[in-house]
C-alpha cells in the first residue's frame, strides 16, 4: 500500500472511467489498493508503480499543466511521466524555539537582559517529550583542562557505547566516561576510566546533579590494554552491578560484595572467548560489538556478539558457567553488510518492553528487529523504520544513535543525535515506531545546536533522577550538562 502521511489515507485504483486515482481507509484484501514497484531497466533508483489489478502504470495526465493529476495508463517504455524516484522525506519539526534571558555584563556594572533563542523547545499537542535547556551541573569529566582534560585513548569510542544506561552491556575504553547505577539504587552515576586509577564515578545526587568527588570502584589492572574495554552491570541476577573486562583473553568478571567493592583485578575468564586475543577469537572493537543480556528469561546475563559471520551467543547457566559460544543468526555481522560498531550501532533489549531480548539495529536503511524467542535464537531481522539510517544522511562521524525508554512506558524508543539537535522515534509498543520528532536543539552537530563532536563528547540518555524516565546527559569542553526531560511537566500550547 501507499499511505499519505497526512491523513493516513492509501491510494486506491476505483477503476474510475478518466483513469484517476482516489484516497480511502485501508481495507485489508483489498487488490486495489496494493501497488508493485518495478524497477526501470539500466536505471538506477527508478521505478514503475504498477497496480497490482490490471498491470497498468501511475502516470500523469498533463505534465505540462500547473495542477497535475496522477493517473493510471496501459505501460508506454518511452514514457518519461511513468518513471518514479523515491526521495526520503524531512522529519517534521514539532515544536517553536523558546527564547530565554541572558545577562549582558557593562563595564559600570550594570545588569541587563537580552532574549536569546534556547536549546528547549515548546511542546506542541501530542509531541512526543521535550526536554529543557541545557544546565552545566559538574565542572568535571570534560574535554577542556580546567574540567580534566579527558580524552578516550582506548577502544570504547569506537564500540557504538555513547548510549543510555537503559540499554545492557555496552562499552568503554581508556579515557571514556558514560552513565552506569554502580549502586543498585536506580540513579545513573558518572563513570569515567582514567589509565593510572581505573574507573572511578561520580555518584548521582538524584536530583539531576552529581557529587563534585571521584570515587575509584576498584584499582586498575596491573597492564591494561589500550584495546581492553570495561562496563558495568549485573551479570547474576541479584540486582548489583559487576564490573566486566572484554580482554586478550576472554571476559572477566569482577563482582560486587555487600559493600560495594569489586574482586581484584586479577580475576580469570569466565570464559576464554570474545576477545581481543587470536586465541579467544580476535574481535575488533569497531567491527564487532558484544552485549551482556539476558536472552533466556532467567534472570542471569549471556554474552552475545556480532562478528564477521553474524550473531554468537554464550548462555550462562544456574552456577554462573558460560557455556561455549553458538553461531545463531547469519545477519547483523561485518559480512551482511554491517560494516562498523559506529556506522552500524546494534543493541540488545525487548523491543516492546518485556518479553525476550530482541536485537535493534541501525541498518543503511535504518531501524531494524530481530525479535528473540526467548531461548537465545533469534528471528530474522525486519526494517521497522525508514529513519536514522545511511540513507537518511545519518552518518557515524557526525551523529550517535541509542535506545532509551523516554516517556516511561516501559517500550524503548529510538533516540538520535543529529545535526539540529536531539530526535525522538517513539515505540509504538509493538516493535515498531512512530516518525522521529525534534525534543531538544541541543547536543547536536550544527554551530547553533551546540557543535558536539563525535570522539570529544560523549552523549547519553539516563535516568539521573529516579523518576523513572531518562534525561540527556552530554560531557563537552567544561563538564556535563544535562536537559531535563519535561513529559507531564509541561502544559501544551
Amino acid at each position: 500500500m501507499i499511505r499519505n502521511a497526512v491523513t493516513s489515507k492509501v491510494l486506491h485504483n476505483p477503476a474510475a472511467a478518466d483513469r484517476g486515482l482516489r484516497q480511502s481507509d485501508a481495507a485489508a484484501g483489498n487488490k486495489a489498493q496494493h501497488w508493485r514497484l518495478v524497477p526501470v531497466e539500466d536505471e538506477a533508483g527508478l521505478y514503475f508503480i504498477e497496480d497490482a489489478t490490471d498491470g497498468a502504470v501511475l502516470d500523469l495526465a498533463d505534465p505540462a499543466a500547473d495542477e497535475i493529476r496522477v493517473v493510471l495508463r496501459e505501460y508506454d517504455d518511452s514514457a518519461a511521466s511513468q518513471r518514479w524516484r523515491f526521495v526520503t522525506a524531512e522529519p517534521e519539526r514539532t515544536s517553536d524555539p523558546v527564547l530565554r534571558f541572558a545577562p549582558l555584563s557593562h563595564w559600570n556594572s550594570r545588569q541587563s537582559w537580552r532574549l536569546v533563542r534556547s536549546a528547549a523547545l515548546r511542546p506542541a499537542p501530542d509531541a512526543s517529550p521535550s526536554f529543557s535547556d541545557m544546565l552545566l551541573v559538574l565542572k568535571r569529566f570534560g574535554s577542556g583542562q580546567d574540567a580534566g582534560a579527558w580524552q578516550s585513548v582506548g577502544a570504547g569510542n569506537s564500540t557504538g557505547g555513547q548510549s543510555g544506561a537503559l540499554e545492557p552491556g555496552r562499552w568503554a575504553g581508556l579515557g571514556d566516561r558514560f552513565l552506569a547505577d554502580t549502586t543498585g539504587d536506580g540513579r545513573a552515576d558518572i563513570v569515567g576510566l582514567k589509565p593510572a586509577k581505573g574507573p572511578v564515578s561520580a555518584a548521582g545526587l538524584g536530583d539531576g546533579t552529581f557529587k563534585d568527588d571521584e570515587r575509584v570502584l576498584h584499582p586498575p589492572a596491573p597492564s591494561p590494554s589500550p584495546k581492553d574495554l570495561w562496563t558495568l552491570v549485573d551479570t547474576t541476577g541479584n540486582g548489583k552491578p559487576d564490573a566486566v573486562t572484554l580482554a586478550a583473553d576472554g571476559v572477566r568478571v569482577f563482582l560486587q560484595d555487600d559493600t560495594g567493592k569489586f574482586a581484584p583485578a586479577s580475576a580469570e575468564p569466565v570464559i576464554k572467548a570474545f576477545g581481543h586475543g587470536q586465541s579467544a577469537g580476535g574481535w575488533v572493537a569497531d567491527k564487532h560489538p558484544r552485549f551482556l543480556a539476558d536472552t533466556t528469561g532467567d534472570g542471569r546475563a549471556d554474552i552475545v556478539g556480532f562478528h564477521d559471520d553474524g550473531v554468537w551467543i554464550s548462555l550462562q547457566d544456574a552456577e554462573g558457567k558460560f557455556a561455549d559460544p553458538l553461531w545463531v543468526l547469519d545477519d547483523f555481522g561485518v559480512d551482511q553488510g554491517w560494516s562498523s560498531t559506529a556506522e552500524h550501532p546494534r543493541s540488545l533489549i525487548p523491543a516492546t518492553g518485556g518479553g525476550a531480548v530482541d536485537i535493534i539495529g541501525f541498518g543503511p536503511q535504518g531501524a531494524v528487529v530481530a525479535r528473540g524467542r526467548g531461548d537465545g535464537t533469534f528471528e530474522p531481522p525486519k526494517l521497522v523504520l525508514n529513519d536514522f539510517g545511511d540513507a537518511q544522511g545519518w552518518t557515524s562521524k557526525k551523529h550517535l544513535r541509542v535506545l532509551a525508554d523516554v516517556t516511561g512506558d516501559g517500550n524503548p524508543d529510538l533516540v538520535g543525535f543529529g545535526d539540529e539537535g536531539v530526535w525522538v522515534a517513539h515505540s509504538c509498543g509493538d516493535g515498531r515506531f512512530e516518525q522521529a520528532q525534534l525534543v531538544c536543539r541541543g547536543f547536536g552537530h550544527n554551530d547553533d545546536a551546540g557543535a558536539w563532536r563525535v570522539g570529544h563528547h560523549p552523549r547519553f540518555v539516563a535516568d539521573i533522577t529516579g523518576d523513572g524516565r531518562v534525561d540527556i546527559v552530554g560531557f563537552g569542553g567544561p563538564g556535563v550538562y544535562v536537559a531535563r526531560n519535561l513529559f507531564r511537566r509541561f502544559k501544551t500550547r
